[in-house]
């Protein structure tokens, strides 16, 4: 592991065709549609969490598709927006992990970013109103390296998988050298399988005080 190591390191291996390719087409679409998120939140979640920062990753969907929902994170939304459902399913597990009854305000997550938990959508855009409308146009290329370089280059990372198509990126990461937790999507139409109820928070912070990392706060939203 190279502690040394920053974003800007590991991408300029992606500066290739198919990575241009995929922001001329967001620029070419944003001349005649909605595009979310906006130009400058795409990355979010790279600023926010710096490569040898990151402690946790959270592997998410495509964006929000809803009018300013989206801002670059992984199931978060800005400060002023509602909570989306799948959002308040994360926040009802977080209270009866820590046998709490927190309220939750609003439903942006850049504190968690900034402790180290990497909030990673597999598709970093999608077109207003239309859910899955960028699933096609190579961005699953970028986070699928993305994943692998953070598997390859650090060590003892904690990948919570929540859904089938999180789970599908367990093939890229080592297992001998990180930690993965698995379960169903928070969705409301699944959470109840088995998301409600895995606990995943609290088993995250006690694998990082055996690696000697300091926890995260989860409550601090």
């Amino acid at each position: 592991m190279n502690d040394s190591l920053t974003w800007k390191d590991i991408l300029s291996q992606e500066k290739k065709k198919y990575f241009f390719d995929i922001i001329n087409y967001i620029r070419k679409e944003r001349l005649k549609k909605i595009i979310c998120p906006s130009s400058k939140d795409i990355f979010n979640a790279f600023s926010l969490t710096p490569f040898n920062a990151i402690k946790v990753v959270i592997v998410g969907q495509d964006p929000y598709f809803l009018d300013n929902q989206a801002h670059g994170l992984a199931f978060s939304v800005p400060k002023h927006e509602d909570i989306p459902p799948s959002l308040r399913n994360i926040y009802k597990e977080l209270n009866s992990d820590f046998k709490k009854n927190y309220m939750f305000n609003h439903g942006c997550l850049e504190n968690w970013a900034k402790q180290g938990v990497f909030l990673l959508n597999t598709i970093l855009t999608v077109e207003l109103g239309k859910p899955k409308s960028h699933n096609h146009i190579g961005w699953e290329i970028f986070t699928n390296k993305v994943i692998y370089y953070i598997s390859t280059y650090k060590k003892s990372i904690i990948f919570l998988l929540w859904g089938n198509d999180a789970q599908r990126k367990h093939n890229l990461i080592d297992t001998n050298k990180h930690y993965i937790l698995k379960s169903s999507h928070p969705s409301p139409l699944s959470a109840h399988r088995s998301f409600l109820g895995c606990k995943h928070f609290s088993k995250t912070n006690k694998i990082l005080m055996e690696c000697k990392k300091k926890e995260i706060n989860w409550f601090d939203i």
